[in-house]
């Protein structure tokens, strides 16, 4: 029964990611083209992202999504803490900064990845699954 709950969790929430991300890239550029102020909204819309691939590890776990889909959720959520870690640097080690956009790129490419193996896992299970027996039909003699 749990198992039917966190599939399409999982499915729903890892292609919110990838949206949430897309977002995210949009709202550096306008960081970049509008001003410091709306870095303040990148950065919290970043922090508000963390809590995803948590979620994506709990209901690859428990969806039965496979070991891959809980490694990658792992992996996107160390990067995501690797990302503030690379913003502290900005001053210090610029060129070790400069990595923050090529983690988030690369997040990115995780997640669509995760996303579309979690389609193909869900449309798989979907035609494997065996139809209901329809009832027949009762007749009056």
């Amino acid at each position: 029964m749990i198992q039917r709950v966190a599939r399409p969790i999982h499915l729903v929430v890892a292609w919110l990611y990838v949206i949430g991300l897309l977002v995210q890239v949009f709202l550096a550029g306008m960081g970049v083209f509008s001003g410091a102020t709306a870095f303040a909204t990148h950065r919290d819309f970043g922090y508000l992202l963390t809590a995803l691939p948590v979620v994506l590890i709990v209901t690859a776990l428990v969806g039965r999504f496979g070991r891959w889909h809980a490694i990658a959720a792992t992996v996107m959520f160390v990067q995501f803490i690797l990302q503030s870690v690379l913003i502290i640097g900005r001053e210090s080690m610029p060129e070790i900064a400069a990595l923050h956009p090529v983690n988030g790129f690369l997040i990115l490419l995780i997640a669509v990845w995760l996303a579309s193996d979690a389609w193909r896992v869900w449309q798989a299970n979907r035609e494997a699954a065996p139809t209901e027996p329809i009832a027949p039909e009762s007749r009056s003699g």
